[in-house]
């Protein structure tokens, strides 16, 4: 959680709202299951317009300022909420080069130069912000995978820059879903912070109005968030 604090400079109130509408947001990790989200379309829920986003070689750009180009009814809207490197680089609606981020490893010299001419538009030309990179499936750990609470614990998203190893290509360190070090689940159905509910993970004797908050939980996760499973955690001691 990024928390700003006051600035006290002098400034009016509409100059230092201005400024922090400026800040950036930190980088995310999008699957290309939850990049589809953001088409541009009206929200159900909300009934206001959806961001759009869209992805180059793996950049993923917030090109919302462009709607009447990449949102819907724009010419380009077929690219909202997808990856389209591909397809720009060989100038090209295909929909079979929509999300193939391998396609854009096997492009040729003129290709990967389109392709390098249309991130720099973007970043430096249009100025659309990049807020994050497209993890392609295959770079997704496997969901049957054990892992151990020391393992999980080391997936808080405290750590900096891109970490190495088999989450290259990541736009920051991954954050698995945990109570520090321990199973949410107990916790998350109680809709409890306490300390006694986070240490514990005994599931066994919520009630049935407890279990189905959980099961929200689940389906929040898998459904409404398209958060990936990336393993199971091992409750041995």
């Amino acid at each position: 959680m990024w928390v700003n604090g006051f600035q006290i400079n002098g400034g009016s109130k509409q100059q230092e709202e201005g400024e922090e509408e400026e800040t950036p947001e930190p980088l995310r990790n999008f699957t290309l299951k939850q990049l589809r989200h953001f088409d541009g379309k009206i929200d159900e829920k909300s009934e206001e317009p959806r961001p759009v986003y869209l992805s180059l070689g793996g950049t993923v750009f917030d090109v919302s300022k462009g709607r009447d180009f990449y949102g819907p009814g724009g010419p380009y809207e077929s690219f909202a909420g997808r990856e389209c490197g591909a397809a720009l680089a060989k100038m090209s609606f295909e929909e079979s080069l929509l999300d193939d981020m391998t396609a854009c490893e096997c492009l040729g010299v003129g290709e990967k130069r389109e392709l390098e001419n249309w991130l720099e538009k973007f970043e430096h030309y249009r100025c659309y912000p990049i807020i994050g990179r497209v993890v392609p499936d295959s770079k997704l750990p496997c969901q049957d995978r054990i892992i151990t609470a020391e393992e999980l614990a080391k997936f808080d998203g405290k750590l900096e820059g891109v970490p190495d190893g088999e989450f290259e290509g990541y736009a920051t360190h991954p954050i698995y879903v945990a109570a520090f070090d321990k199973d949410a689940s107990r916790a998350l159905a109680l809709m409890s912070f306490d300390p006694k509910d986070v240490e514990n993970t005994y599931i066994g004797d919520l009630e049935e109005k407890q279990v189905k908050v959980l099961m929200d939980w689940v389906k929040t996760f898998e459904e409404k968030k398209g958060y990936p499973v990336v393993g199971k955690l091992d409750k041995k001691i």
